[in-house]
């Protein structure tokens, strides 16, 4: 990402410029026992480690490397009790003209159903595995992958390969010294060859490039990313991808004439101005068939306003992830400008802001009106998000779309109700609810539809306004979805992601990325109806 955009930040901070690493990726078609190279990962099932009447491999291609190696693979998973859990692994340092070590990555049971979250991870142990032991070059074995269909197979070589671009990148831009990492080269074995794997090897690296976007942006502080530096991100996507994107950035003035009240009083308190941010994806040909809109909730900084973010546990220090609805966005618009899927047109939306205190900022009891006329009392400030989302979808509808995909770090209720790593998913359409979950399982990663309970509406009914804007502690999730649905034509089908849990991993500390490989899944779906 490029941060020549801040040019004079609080503290004096600017990111140093490091590319993401480059690894090529090939898919070969020779004997696993004649691969030369630095390290030869084999992936293996709980059921791969089943042994023979002699008490050896039953499985072929672990009794094919063991017996090239005189029995010391079989000796050395004995030893260390390997028994292909998920998350074991066992290293085996080689002398002779083969690969200098063999390792042996556990997939547990690797049931269809997980097979793309166990195949990443088996691609972020072996990254990490390269990381410990400096390999340049790598070859990956499934010890089953005689028994996967092409298309499996496919998705296989897909979900390591996504694994190891996560494994293998580090955000380091903040950091005085930064190592770079020593994996150049992934070889494939055993699943296949051919233009069909190499266009979706190609592809999971056009996302990874969403991906990284999606993961910086998060992971920059507030001094760094303001909204206008989020606001040059997108014209720099529309600048290098100029042959399928055009972008608009409106300034306070311009969303005044809009009547954004809603998004507008949020801003009012920072001195860093919004910018509403509207990136337009065409094809270059064909005709178009969808329009679709993404939209991501992009507060750069949340402090809570006056209804300040205080106590254990409220993660002030954090509330530079409040804007990873709009990192998912951005990520995706960056994949499908390489992509270039044919049929479909994006709108990718963005009102980007901070929330602060200042004199100038929105009180508790506020009354704002969003841009399609409804009143809203601000009852709670720190419930800001929806409010700027409010103007952002009613926006959206008037682009003429068919189909509208919010995504937000929203409630604290909704990591309560999935925990870290599962985003809720609500809808009051069955259709989109089914292609969003979809192409979230294609991508590796978890949603769970919520109810949309409407009953439940009558917590958020004011004395003096069309609606307040939260209605307590109790459903805060599904409170926070019935409010969006306010500002959604009814002629459009709608759906909105809760990710506030897995923007972010507290164990690496740092963001995740999450979203932009289920975006991209999903436009590229509705390409090809």
């Amino acid at each position: 990402m490029a941060h020549d955009l801040a040019k004079a930040t609080l503290g004096l901070t600017l990111p140093v410029q490091i590319d993401p690493p480059k690894i090529s990726f090939a898919a070969k078609e020779i004997d696993v026992v004649e691969w030369k190279g630095d390290m030869l990962a084999v992936g293996v099932t709980e059921k791969d480690t089943t042994k023979d009447g002699n008490s050896k491999f039953q499985n072929s291609i672990l009794k094919k490397i063991d017996s090239k190696h005189g029995g010391l693979l079989f000796q050395v998973s004995t030893e260390e009790d390997f028994n292909g859990k998920s998350g074991q692994s066992t290293i085996l340092r080689l002398s002779g003209h083969g690969p200098k070590r063999v390792g042996l990555f556990g997939l547990g049971k690797c049931t269809t159903a997980s097979s793309t979250a166990a195949y990443q991870a088996l691609g972020e142990s072996i990254a990490s595995s390269a990381k410990a032991y400096q390999a340049n070059n790598v070859a990956v074995i499934l010890a089953s992958s005689e028994h996967l269909t092409p298309v499996l197979k496919l998705a296989a070589a897909s979900a390591i390969a996504t694994g190891i671009l996560h494994g293998t990148y580090e955000d380091n831009r903040f950091r005085s010294e930064s190592k770079k990492p020593t994996l150049k080269s992934v070889d494939f074995l055993g699943l296949g060859v051919g233009p069909e794997l190499e266009k979706k090897l190609k592809y999971t690296e056009q996302v990874f490039t969403g991906v990284v976007l999606g993961k910086e942006l998060v992971n920059s502080p507030a001094n760094v990313l303001t909204p206008g530096a989020v606001a040059q991100e997108a014209e720099k996507i529309a600048s290098t991808y100029s042959d399928v994107f055009s972008v608009k950035i409106l300034d306070a003035e311009q969303c005044k004439e809009l009547k954004m009240g809603s998004y507008l009083g949020v801003a009012a308190a920072s001195a860093n101005p919004p910018k509403f941010i509207h990136l337009c994806y065409k094809p270059t040909s064909g005709t178009v068939k969808k329009k679709l809109a993404l939209v991501g909730k992009g507060l750069t900084f949340d402090s809570g306003g006056y209804n300040i973010k205080t106590g254990p546990g409220c993660s002030i220090e954090l509330m530079k992830f409040d804007m990873g609805g709009s990192a998912a966005v951005l990520g995706a618009a960056k994949a499908l400008g390489q992509i270039k899927p044919p049929g479909v047109e994006v709108h990718f939306i963005v009102a980007a802001c901070e929330n602060m205190i200042s004199g100038t900022g929105m009180r508790p009891g506020d009354i704002v009106t969003a841009s399609n006329g409804k009143t809203i009392e601000v009852n709670n400030t720190d419930a800001e998000g929806r409010l700027t989302l409010a103007d952002a979808l009613v926006y959206a509808c008037n682009q003429g779309v068919d189909k509208i995909v919010d995504l937000a770090t929203l409630t604290g209720a909704c990591i309560i109700a999935l925990g870290p790593s599962i985003a809720g998913v609500f809808s009051p359409s069955d259709e989109l609810a089914k292609e969003v979950v979809a192409a979230s399982e294609s991508a590796g990663e978890k949603l769970w539809r919520m109810p949309m309970e409407e009953s439940y509406w009558e917590k958020m009914k004011s004395g003096v306004a069309d609606m307040a804007n939260s209605g307590g502690r109790q459903g805060g999730s599904i409170l926070a979805a019935l409010f969006l649905q306010q500002f959604v034509d009814e002629n459009v089908q709608w759906l909105h992601i809760d990710m506030a849990g897995p923007v972010w991993n507290d164990k690496k500390k740092s963001a995740t990325g999450f979203a932009v490989p289920t975006l991209v899944e999903w436009v590229v779906s509705n390409s090809s109806c």
